[in-house]
């Protein structure tokens, strides 16, 4: 088996991957699976109201999470993107509360990360994607520290962080108001 068809089946049952994104090991699983997105929550420690970013290798894996965009507007989440930038979107109404939180918006970001924007291309679907720690730790830098985390409960795939020396920018979609910089 390939080892993307093996991703995706981990997925598929529920399973929790760790992946490098731009800055630190991201933590992440299939959206539409609710029970994947609550035990990543439980792992974390993450309370479910402060939601999740969502990364995506191309627009269209967002789109069903997303209000209507313009084709301008798509390039600009793809510019942006490539800055790490993240943007509290317009959702439609069928985006359930464990991705959102207590939000109207949903936060996303289409990753510049080769590894990263692979991995979502390969799968053909946007990921959750939160720090790869406890709320309130460091974020994980590598496989190695994700191991020492998480152990046999996230499969951990190799690869090496961005440059970044932060996380992403976090702004709003309507006004561009910086939330997290």
């Amino acid at each position: 088996m390939s080892l993307f068809r093996s991703i995706a089946a981990h997925l598929r049952r529920g399973g929790l991957i760790a992946y490098p994104t731009e800055y630190c090991y991201g933590l992440g699983c299939d959206p539409r699976n609710r029970r994947a997105v609550q035990r990543l929550l439980k792992l974390k420690r993450r309370p479910q109201h402060k939601g999740l970013i969502l990364i995506a290798g191309q627009f269209r894996q967002l789109e069903s999470y997303l209000q209507a965009l313009t084709p301008n507007e798509q390039d600009i989440l793809c510019r942006d993107g490539a800055q790490a930038i993240t943007y509290l979107m317009p959702i439609k109404p069928s985006v359930p509360r464990w991705l959102r939180g207590a939000h109207d918006t949903l936060a996303v970001r289409l990753t510049a990360h080769q590894q990263a924007a692979t991995l979502c291309n390969a799968l053909n679907m946007a990921l959750v994607s939160t720090s790869a720690n406890r709320s309130g730790q460091h974020p994980a830098r590598t496989a190695k520290e994700c191991l020492r985390l998480f152990g046999n409960q996230v499969r951990v795939l190799p690869g090496r962080v961005g440059k970044r020396k932060k996380s992403s920018t976090i702004r709003t979609w309507l006004s561009g108001k910086i939330i997290r910089n």
